[in-house]
């Protein structure tokens, strides 16, 4: 160029989004690497011959990644958020952090942790600094600061009970934990239970003029007292690092970048040991997949202590743009949203069904001439996204997204979006195609796990299929191994299926101090087992159908998969939020628990028991939800579910119980990745569980009316 040069990452991640020529694989299988029992390798079609392990050889760790786009874009925005006005009770514009502001401030930070660190007598390199609180500026900017002293964070859950936090700290051998105001009173009084814990940095003031005795820092430390335990403010660690004037100590590729904890569904957690090279390979292949631009926007509001939230900001911050955070309400989210209007979207399916479900109301199902157009609108644009040729499907319109679309998207905020992604849990097919006519942006869905660095298959954003998760990503290769017990084989047809195997540069190492979880994740010539079932079909595409774990078996000794049955349920059942499917092994039949989405099934409960419930008053709701019209009507509806999936009669679930949300991380029931912990799920519910039996054998034994 004459006036600008492309950087070389931005040049190699548009090499890599090219899709294949038309009719071609997206993942290609690699001729004579198929075993007995296992499937073809399979790697990115434009990938094949060799694994991708950096957009830009320069840029080798995460370090070098900030300093990189810091160096290019130094007063470009880089993070963002809302200052809170006491007197208004309200939040203002966002007020944001330029990239050379960040990059000094993480500077001076890291140097102010490492000399803590040795004033409180915890010497030597490499070791973990505790992360603990909701999306804020402060989190990247500390997760910045140890890459810059070969350091690494360990990421807390910001609603974890103090069980779990005291668990990782201690596991994690963790001196020092940075965390906001409401956590420090919480880690004084495990204190007593963390032997190692030495001193705790303070994200928010606790000094503001008061009288001797009065101020936070006085009532903190008074708590803290002959505990052995020192409090720190950010700025006084800033200032301190500022003053010792030391150079970056840059950390190595295989050197840790996190422990991140992933909250299993039993037992406690496992620390997942990512590097540098992980994290570099895993923010290479999101990418080469999203187009991001210096100066680009997005929202920050995911939790950062999932590897998919801070992949996503890696991501951006390679690419020079900016990061906004919510200002800490989910439920006004859309708020945040309209003030940044973001130009990539990134979420989970029961956020993007919200969405679904409120557009839909406003528009398609709306009264009069704005809901006669609404449905032409829609119509019109899902035919254009499902034509005879794929290759010329669009999401976009000429005349109606000036007219219609862009309105629609501006009441969400994503006006300005190019790109959505889905990601965690399949994403409904219906919730992808209307949203994707409804904002014109280009909508994928992907699959990782906190193991692979949240990449392992992902959606070209030209291929507008649904029920898929793509093709593999550049860094990595995948395969499929055959699963007699549930009858899945790799020599199935039409398409292979078997459980994932996954093998590449964003692949863990290990599990922190746990060798025998690690030996069982990998097999012998070190592919990761996912514990996912896929199938692979004639374009290289990967859909998961199934989880190897969590096979129940009945009484006449039929195995099912509960997950399997759970997603068809909520993905064909809108008004559903949750599922959980039972089946106890002295019972010939299934049973399940459900948890309603209220603005769904509002109008849903209103046509079955005649009268109008308000989808915003939850009382209304809650006394509803109890009815036996509405138990039958679902019922009904998942034996039309089971024949449309043909399903065996002992698949299909004969009794269920709705609730407004039965399962959350509050009570325990879910992880902070949103799975469900089974076991406890039984133990909590195990009354209900009788009950249901119960009711059903009644049922089945009452006397049938005769005609």
């Amino acid at each position: 160029m004459l006036f600008s040069q492309q950087p070389a990452y931005a040049a190699k991640a548009e090499e890599l989004r090219t899709p294949p020529p038309k009719g071609k694989p997206y993942s290609v299988a690699l001729p004579g690497s198929e075993k007995p029992g296992r499937s073809k390798v399979y790697r990115a079609w434009n990938s094949h011959k060799e694994l991708l392990v950096s957009l830009d050889p320069k840029v080798r760790t995460v370090h070098d990644m900030f300093e990189s786009a810091a160096n290019r874009n130094p007063k470009g925005r880089c993070l963002g958020s809302r200052s809170y006005n006491s007197v208004t009770k309200t939040f203002g514009a966002y007020q944001w952090l330029d990239y050379q502001t960040v990059q000094k401030r993480r500077a001076n930070l890291g140097v102010g942790i490492v000399e803590l660190h040795n004033k409180h007598g915890r010497g030597g390199k490499n070791y973990g600094v505790g992360l603990w609180c909701q999306n804020r500026p402060e989190w990247q900017i500390t997760d910045l600061a140890c890459t810059s002293q070969a350091l690494f964070s360990v990421s807390i859950y910001d609603v974890l009970g103090p069980e779990t936090t005291q668990y990782i700290v201690n596991h994690a051998e963790l001196s020092c934990v940075v965390t906001s105001l409401p956590h420090v009173p919480t880690l004084i009084k495990l204190k007593p239970n963390l032997p190692g814990l030495k001193f705790i940095i303070c994200l928010d003031p606790i000094d503001a003029g008061e009288q001797p005795g009065f101020s936070k820092r006085s009532l903190l430390e008074d708590m803290a007292a002959g505990l052995d335990l020192s409090i720190y403010t950010i700025d006084e660690v800033e200032k301190l690092g500022e003053s010792l004037n030391r150079p970056y100590n840059p950390p190595s590729p295989e050197d840790i970048v996190t422990i991140n904890y992933t909250s299993g569904t039993t037992g406690p957690p496992k620390g997942v040991v990512l590097s540098h090279k992980n994290a570099i390979a895993g923010v290479s292949c999101s990418l080469s997949l999203t187009n991001a631009k210096a100066g680009d926007v997005i929202a920050s509001y995911l939790p950062l202590a999932h590897i998919y939230e801070r992949l996503i900001e890696q991501g951006s911050l390679w690419s020079g743009g900016a990061i906004g955070y919510f200002h800490g309400d989910i439920l006004e989210l859309v708020d945040d949203l309209k003030l940044l209007r973001p130009n990539a979207f990134v979420s989970v399916p029961r956020l993007f069904t919200r969405f679904a479900g409120a557009v839909s109301t406003a528009t398609v199902d709306a009264p009069g001439f704005k809901g006669t157009l609404s449905r032409h609108v829609v119509n019109t644009k899902l035919a254009n996204l499902n034509p005879a040729d794929p290759s010329t499907a669009t999401e976009k319109h000429i005349i109606y997204d000036r007219i219609w679309t862009k309105k629609v998207a501006s009441a969400l905020g994503l006006d300005r979006a190019r790109l959505m992604a889905s990601g965690s849990a399949p994403l409904d097919p219906t919730v992808h195609n209307f949203l994707r006519v409804a904002t014109s942006a280009n909508f994928v869905q992907g699959y990782g796990l906190t193991e692979t660095y949240a990449q392992g298959v992902t959606q070209n954003p030209e291929d507008r299929s649904v029920s898929n998760c793509g093709g593999v990503v550049p860094a990595i290769e995948a395969c499929l191994v055959s699963l007699p017990d549930m009858e899945y084989f790799v020599d199935d047809k039409p398409y292979p299926r078997g459980e994932l195997l996954l093998r590449g540069n964003n692949v863990f190492k290990e599990y922190f101090k746990n060798p025998e979880e690690t030996a069982s994740a990998f097999t012998e010539d070190g592919w990761f087992r996912t514990g996912d079932v896929c199938m692979i079909d004639e374009l290289g595409r990967f859909k998961i159908i199934d989880r190897r774990k969590n096979v129940l078996k009945l009484a006449q000794g039929e195995y099912i998969s509960p997950e399997r049955l759970e997603g068809i349920l909520t993905a064909e059942h809108t008004y559903l939020a949750q599922a959980y499917v039972h089946g106890d092994s002295l019972q010939t039949c299934l049973i399940g628990i459900f948890g309603v989405q209220p603005d769904v099934f509002a109008p849903y409960a209103s046509k079955i028991l005649r009268q109008n419930i308000d989808p915003n008053n939850i009382e209304q709701i809650k006394s509803v939800l109890s009815d036996d019209r509405i138990r039958k009507s679902v019922l009904r509806d998942f034996q039309r579910t089971a024949k449309k999936h043909k399903l065996a009669g002992y698949e299909r679930v004969q009794n269920a119980a709705l609730m407004l949300e039965p399962f959350s991380i509050e009570n325990e029931t879910l992880t902070p990745t949103l799975k469900l912990k089974r076991p406890i799920v039984t133990k909590k519910f195990r009354t209900l569980l009788d009950n249901l039996y119960s009711q059903l054998a009644e049922e089945s034994d009452a006397p049938k009316a005769k005609l």
